[in-house]
Formats: structure tokens, C-alpha cells, sequence
């Protein structure tokens, strides 16, 4: 087997998922199964063949905090069951390490894009006006009543950015530090 062939597979899978994830999510805030469900076992048959037992349990690891962060986040409504299911998949991929990095500098991301986001609406259209977007509070229904549920799809409206892109620049950052800097990583030897 050719030494470089494990480092194409991780970044070609990688990429892939990120990068379709991204744009699904991004155009039409839902990241689809087919997408996430294909990418775990992918990433599950990339750790068995080329990391074997050792690189299974660093994805189990990987899994185990990926998912199960942002599964809790999503139980009290901080995010989607799309990004539940995109750190699912992805954490498979990158192990327990990369997923650790992967998740903070994409929330780091995610405060940084969100604070420019609302401030860039706020410039744009004042505050009275991006309340009543991004705010579940104080909406009322056509005849004035408060509505104190919302649909599905009047949460995704609300939110204020595509959670996966972030994701996506976060894990690029970090594959490119890891092939650079942080020994014995996935690109590592």
C-alpha cells in the first residue's frame, strides 16, 4: 500500500463531508441522513483498515464526546439534529484528538461569526427589527395573542448561521495544523 494512501483517503473523506455539509446546510438549513449515515460508516471502514483496533477505539472516543456533546446541546436547544448527527460522523474521522480541537475552534467560530452577523443586521436594520428575526420572545400571532410555541421550521428562520460551516473552517484549520504541527495525528506518521 502506497504510505500516502491513508492521508488522501482521510482528507478526500473529510472534505467531502464537510464540504457538502456546508453548502447543504448553508442553502437549505438541514444537513440530509444520507450524508452523515454514508460518512460514519465511511469513517468507521477508513479506521478499520487503515488504523485497525486502535484507530476503532479513538473513533468510539471520538464519537463518544462528538455526538454526545452536541446531542446534549441539542436536548436543551442549542443547536440542530443535523449537527448532532455532521460531529457524529465527522468525529469518526478525526479521532478523539482532532475531534477535541475541532469542536472548540468551532465554537470559537461560531461566537465570532454570530457577533459579526448580528452586528452587521443591527448596522443594517436596527435592533427593534433583528429582535423581532432572531428573538423567540414576543411574537404574536395575526390576531395579537403571544405564541408561545414555534415550528421546526420557524427555529431554523431564527437561527442566525449554518452551524456546519463553522464545522467545516474549524476541521480545515485543524487538519492543516495537524499535518503541520501536532505530531502523530491523523495525517501524522
Amino acid at each position: 500500500m502506497p504510505e500516502w494512501l491513508p492521508s488522501a483517503v482521510f482528507i478526500f473523506g473529510v472534505l467531502l463531508l464537510t464540504g457538502i455539509s456546508a453548502y447543504t446546510d448553508t442553502r437549505a438549513r438541514r444537513i440530509p441522513n444520507w450524508l452523515t449515515i454514508s460518512a460514519f460508516f465511511a469513517g468507521l471502514v477508513y479506521q478499520a483498515v487503515f488504523h485497525q483496533w486502535p484507530g476503532l477505539a479513538d473513533a468510539g472516543r471520538a464519537f463518544a464526546i462528538g455526538f454526545g456533546t452536541f446531542f446534549v446541546l441539542w436536548i436543551i436547544g442549542g443547536g440542530g439534529g443535523g449537527d448532532v448527527k455532521l460531529m457524529g460522523a465527522l468525529s469518526v474521522w478525526l479521532g478523539f484528538k482532532l475531534t477535541l480541537y475541532a469542536m472548540v475552534l468551532s465554537m470559537v467560530f461560531v461566537i465570532l461569526g454570530t457577533g459579526l452577523i448580528m452586528a452587521w443586521a443591527v448596522m443594517r436594520h436596527g435592533v427593534k427589527r433583528v429582535k423581532q428575526q432572531y428573538l423567540a420572545t414576543g411574537r404574536t400571532d395575526a390576531q395579537g395573542r403571544a405564541v408561545t410555541t414555534e415550528t421546526i421550521q420557524q427555529r431554523r428562520e431564527r437561527r442566525v448561521m449554518a452551524f456546519a460551516v463553522p464545522v467545516a473552517i474549524a476541521t480545515w484549520v485543524i487538519m492543516l495544523l495537524d499535518s503541520v504541527a501536532i505530531s502523530h495525528g491523523q495525517l501524522g506518521p
